[in-house]
């Protein structure tokens, strides 16, 4: 790989995969248009695959519409992303379903309590993927797992090694899909998974506005009010609970920031830690990650509007936040620099056990050393971006993020140099399954 340029210059898809889109053209152009993926079509379609017709509490619907009809007027997918919209909606279909099945047969699944989790928020890019998985690595800790957020039932351990073996091709079949995220974002069938994939089945999620460009879905999806999604999230932990339990969830996700209200309505004894990194690094960094994903799944993506969306959702997101964060007391948030994050990662971990008065075992701080020191020995990541590929600059960016950028003194940045991060895998070879997740952008948005 040329180290002197963006990873964003360096997108290419594989042969084959430019070969097949190119197909899908040729024949969309030899063709009348097809008809457009509809949502009663698709449940039709899982309720007979899995031979069940109860999808449980909360209506889908109307946001499965939303979305699908954004997809098909405004995404402007390649033959790969069609493929991969059914098949994402269809295994998520798939999934909420069983789950359901899951919670008759299993009743004690829906007594399961959630008691003071834990959320990790920030920027994206922030950090917040390293620190996520350190504090996962505590015997005490839970975090939801790639592979069993893929395929959560049945809430045992009945065909665990499959799953987790089927997750791991889905892992490096979207890393030969799109061979450029490896230097983005490593994910992998066992390592700890953003939780946005638990509000997923509600299709009030923005993991689709990441993989897609879907600016009506997105514009609806910020009207609505998400209590809904958030309770479906905790039926999520409820079902990965009763398979395994610990002290305390870990949760990771910069889009809660946004949605603060119907978090706490959910879980009102949440505790939460917030990451931060100069807006400057974190926009640009974001959009080169968006930018990317979209590209396996379209030919005609703009990094002008990804960047543009990227600073208003993110600055308003950080807006809301305030309004929130400061009516919660002192003990239920911790604040943690991206600089000490990255530089002395145990340092930062055991502020943050301080904090809230949990005790850090030598067990669970060996482990993390051993996460660490993997890291450090590995090869720097290429993950390389430069703001003005996106049509934007160090000072619009600070103006935009002013109050925030202020109250934690975060005006600093590299300007105008090129921005290179280490990938965001903080866990050893043996463990690490590099790819992504079968057609989904829903671990991806917060790395950094």
């Amino acid at each position: 790989m040329n180290t002197h340029a963006t990873t964003l210059q360096q997108i290419r898809p594989l042969l084959p995969v430019r070969l097949l889109n190119g197909c899908g053209a040729l024949l969309k152009k030899a063709r009348s248009p097809s008809a457009p993926v509809l949502a009663i079509d698709l449940i039709k379609t899982a309720k007979r695959r899995c031979g069940l017709d109860d999808f449980g509490e909360g209506e889908f619907f109307e946001a499965l519409s939303h979305l699908l009809d954004s997809c098909n007027k405004e995404a402007r997918l390649n033959l790969v992303g069609k493929i991969a919209l059914r098949t994402n909606i269809l295994q998520t279909l798939c999934s909420r379903l069983r789950m359901e099945q899951d919670r008759q047969v299993y009743p004690n699944i829906a007594r399961q309590e959630i008691r003071e989790p834990l959320f990790i928020v920030g920027l994206p890019r922030s950090g917040t993927t390293l620190l996520h998985n350190l504090l996962t690595a505590d015997p005490e800790h839970r975090s939801p797992l790639m592979w069993e957020v893929m395929t959560p039932s049945p809430p045992t351990r009945a065909n665990e090694k499959r799953r987790i073996q089927r997750a791991t091709q889905s892992c490096n079949f979207f890393n030969w899909l799109a061979p450029t995220f490896r230097y983005v974002h490593a994910v992998g069938a066992e390592l700890p998974q953003e939780c946005i994939g638990l509000m997923t089945p509600t299709f009030m999620s923005d993991q689709f506005d990441t993989m897609y460009y879907v600016p009506s879905y997105r514009a609806w999806f910020f009207r609505q009010d998400l209590r809904p999604a958030y309770e479906y999230h905790r039926r999520f932990l409820q079902h990965l609970q009763f398979r395994r339990a610990a002290r305390r969830w870990v949760l990771k996700a910069p889009t809660h920031m946004s949605a603060m209200p119907a978090l706490l309505s959910v879980y009102p004894d949440a505790l939460f830690v917030q990451a931060h990194r100069t807006p400057v690094d974190a926009m640009a960094s974001v959009s080169s990650l968006v930018t990317i994903l979209r590209s396996a799944f379209s030919d005609a993506v703009d990094p002008f509007t990804i960047c543009r969306e990227a600073i208003d959702y993110w600055s308003e997101s950080i807006e809301k936040f305030w309004h929130e964060r400061d009516r919660l007391a002192n003990n239920r948030i911790c604040d943690v620099e991206y600089d000490e994050i990255s530089r002395d990662p145990i340092a930062a971990v055991t502020r943050v056990y301080d904090h809230f008065g949990w005790s850090l075992s030598r067990e669970a701080e060996q482990r993390m050393r051993v996460l660490v020191t993997s890291h450090a020995q590995r090869q720097p990541g290429n993950h390389r971006y430069h703001l003005s590929q996106f049509g934007s600059s160090a000072e619009e960016v600070l103006s935009a993020f002013a109050p925030y950028s202020q109250r934690f003194d975060l005006s600093r940045s590299d300007g105008e140099k090129l921005c290179s991060s280490h990938r965001d895998s903080s866990l050893p070879q043996a463990q690490k399954r590099s790819g992504f997740v079968s057609f989904s952008g829903k671990n991806a948005e917060a790395g950094g």
